[in-house]
């Protein structure tokens, strides 16, 4: 059972979530934030394996509240839930240690998913959030990409694979290895290209 602790300011959000998830087996509210503060501590309380979490809140925000439950938990796992118009709130957040982020208007199937991703120790991450990464780091680089070096062939694929956002599953299966196989390949990536998630991993594949 996947145990998930939805914090977000607007109730009516939290409750359409709350009942997404516990309409699944798998999955369990254990429970809710309307702010950052009371989502540090109820997460250090309750040690859910996913926290779904939002940026924008008063008082303490979704990254001061990330940050601080990364540092109290380095394995905890932070699945943002985020809008069109928090990308200024996207690169403070992966460096506060987020895993993953999708869009509050993405579709349930795909927002269940995510929390199972993260779950697993996957990163999930909505496509039209990478392509808006990947946008504004072109925009801001000054210089050409530094070259990709020390990668054997395999991980150069799964490495341009996880930068066209598909999951570790999904990899597996367009190069027919198993889900192991791609998971020790992208904690490899990782170590050797020095990023700390999924979504930093996939900017450094596209020279960013």
């Amino acid at each position: 059972m996947i145990r998930v602790l939805l914090v977000d300011d607007q109730h009516l959000i939290r409750a359409g979530l709350r009942m997404l998830c516990e309409a699944q087996p798998d999955i369990e509210v254990v429970g809710e934030a309307d702010n950052g503060r009371d989502a540090i501590t109820l997460a250090a309380r309750l040690v859910p394996d996913v926290v779904v979490m939002d940026l924008r809140m008063p008082g303490v925000d979704g990254i001061s509240a990330t940050s601080r439950i990364i540092a109290d938990r380095p394995g905890a796992r932070v699945l943002v839930l985020t809008t069109f118009g928090d990308d200024d709130h996207l690169y403070p957040a992966l460096t506060a240690g987020a895993c993953g982020f999708l869009l509050k208007d993405a579709p349930p199937t795909e927002l269940l998913e995510g929390v199972r991703r993260a779950a697993t120790g996957d990163s999930p991450f909505s496509q039209e959030v990478l392509r808006r990464l990947v946008q504004r780091a072109v925009h801001a680089r000054t210089g050409p990409p530094s070259p990709v070096t020390g990668l054997t062939a395999r991980e150069q694929q799964v490495l341009e694979l996880v930068a066209d956002g598909l999951s570790n599953g999904e990899i597996a299966e367009r190069l027919h290895i198993g889900v192991t196989t791609v998971k020790s390949h992208v904690t490899s990536l990782m170590t050797k290209t020095g990023s700390p998630n999924r979504v930093r991993l996939a900017l450094f594949a596209r020279g960013l």
